[in-house]
């Protein structure tokens, strides 16, 4: 799915009614509409909604929704700026509509310390995608006001405050909702974790927007999601073998570190490898053998990596566990400067590397690294803040020719032409130790599968978050292991299987 920026959504807006044709206030009633559908089917429990209203089209959709919740037997209050006499067009209609209803009481936003708000939800369609500055004046001080509400809260479209396309300064002020009910798009600013943060859990809906201008607008910011997936995906097929499946090696484990090697050969094996190997230290070869008896051992030292063997025609995934040992650093760097085919690097690999700048240049072409923030800080200096840190890795994937898969609550993969996916799968269950070892497997065994570098990035991020919501579901956020995880990549391949089939 394309991320459009808000100039370009207006520009959606306006192709749409022009060639549907359909008019604006029927276009508004549609997202309404959407909306609506939304909250009657997700908020059966609620039968109270009080709609703060902005003088734009924003709040044209509130007052639409009013309204519609209204028609629908639902009890709605509209709380608006008094002092504000002016409506755009739409939002003017939609206000002597509801004008017109005496069901629905019209209250000033100065009303709202002697309001009732108990067991009601607080609907919010003050500002949308058209918001250019921060908020000041009464608007800032209803919303922090609303803030401070306990009540359950759901955003129309953005988020009161909200920048679509930029960060805000940490100063301004930002309604903080619960729900998202965004319009036919994902927002940039949706997807970062300074500002994503306010928006709560997002739900697209789908207003029918023209395909036509969507498909012919050039965009270079994407969301990962099914469609994208489907067409990742390779099922495999009946008359193969393993030798179709390519060949996986893991280099990582020292002292101390192998359990982050087995998660790796774990994560490897579970996602397709066809041979899979594992390049360790000697004081791993028992737990390696026990742990992941379909996988076989290559010793690479005693007690710390301090040989890398060159096997042919096999992928490697290199860092988990390696520890940053003289020895090691010393045989990797020597291992990447004659190593042509693209390589997986993770954890300790980039440490190494970020030792000096120079090592950046040993890193071969369309290779994948995984950093998070502070491993890519350590790699290519500090940013101030996640917007700064995506361009500059946009640099540096087209500077080196080499993709980035920026780890964050929605990763981010970086394409050395500038591109850049966003994941939505995953949560917070994996901010634990051993998550990104996992990550590393997945990857490793995709691109040795004859994915590409691109594809095999792209699917093992969502493949590795698909798998950790399953694992929550089973197990929580606080509770679930990585190991849960692993246990859950076979599942996602079950439902990605069913969903390819159907599409035949």
């Amino acid at each position: 799915m394309k991320i459009f920026t808000a100039e370009n959504i207006r520009k959606a807006d306006a192709y749409t009614i022009q060639n549907e044709p359909i008019s604006s206030i029927q276009l508004m009633e549609r997202a309404a509409s959407a909306c609506v559908e939304w909250i009657s089917t997700n908020c059966k429990q609620h039968t109270k909604f009080i709609i703060f209203c902005g003088n734009g089209n924003n709040g044209g959709d509130g007052f639409a929704i009013a309204r519609m919740l209204y028609l629908k037997g639902f009890d709605v209050d509209v709380f608006i700026n008094k002092d504000k006499s002016y409506f755009s067009d739409d939002a003017l209609i939609n206000y002597k509509w509801l004008r017109d209803i005496s069901g629905i009481a019209l209250k000033d936003f100065g009303e709202i310390e002697k309001y009732n708000f108990e067991k009601a939800i607080i609907v919010d369609a003050i500002f949308g995608t058209g918001l250019s500055r921060s908020l000041e004046g009464n608007y800032k001080d209803l919303v922090e006001n609303l803030n401070l509400k306990n009540n359950p809260k759901i955003s129309i479209d953005v988020p009161t405050g909200m920048f679509t396309d930029q960060l805000n300064e940490k100063k301004d002020v930002i309604f903080k909702t619960d729900y998202t009910l965004t319009f036919q798009f994902w927002k940039k600013a949706f997807l970062h974790p300074e500002t994503g943060k306010f928006a709560g859990k997002v739900f697209v809906l789908d207003i029918k927007l023209n395909q036509e201008f969507i498909d012919n607008t050039e965009s270079d910011d994407f969301v990962i999601d099914d469609e994208l997936i489907l067409k990742i995906f390779k099922p495999r097929e009946d008359f193969t073998h393993k030798g179709i499946y390519g060949k996986s090696i893991i280099v990582g484990g020292s002292y101390g570190k192998i359990g982050a090697a087995v998660l790796a050969i774990k994560s490897a094996l579970k996602t397709g490898s066809g041979l899979t190997f594992v390049l360790a230290p000697k004081c791993g070869y028992e737990i390696l053998q026990t742990s992941s008896p379909e996988a076989m051992f290559i010793e690479g030292g005693e007690k710390n990596i301090n040989q890398i063997d060159e096997v042919e025609n096999a992928v490697y995934g290199i860092g988990p566990g390696l520890g940053t040992e003289e020895k090691t650093e010393k045989e990797l760097l020597k291992f990447l400067r004659n190593h042509d085919s693209p390589v997986i690097l993770d954890a300790d690999a980039l440490n190494i590397i970020s030792k000096n700048e120079d090592h950046l240049k040993s890193i071969p072409k369309n290779s994948v690294i995984t950093p998070h923030p502070k491993e890519f800080e350590r790699l290519f200096g500090n940013t101030e803040n996640s917007f700064g840190r995506l361009d500059l890795a946009k640099t540096i994937a087209k500077q080196l020719g080499i993709f980035i898969v920026l780890k964050d609550h929605h990763t981010q993969i970086i394409i050395p032409d500038g591109k850049v996916f966003y994941n939505i799968t995953g949560n917070s269950g994996l901010a634990k130790g051993g998550s990104g070892d996992i990550l590393t497997g997945i990857i490793t065994s995709l691109l040795a599968q004859n994915y590409s570098s691109q594809e095999a990035a792209i699917l093992g991020v969502w493949l590795h978050g698909k798998a950790a919501d399953f694992a929550a579901e089973k197990n929580s956020k606080e509770s679930m292991q990585p190991t849960n995880v692993i246990d859950e990549i076979g599942n996602v391949f079950l439902d990605l299987n069913k969903k390819a089939t159907t599409l035949l």
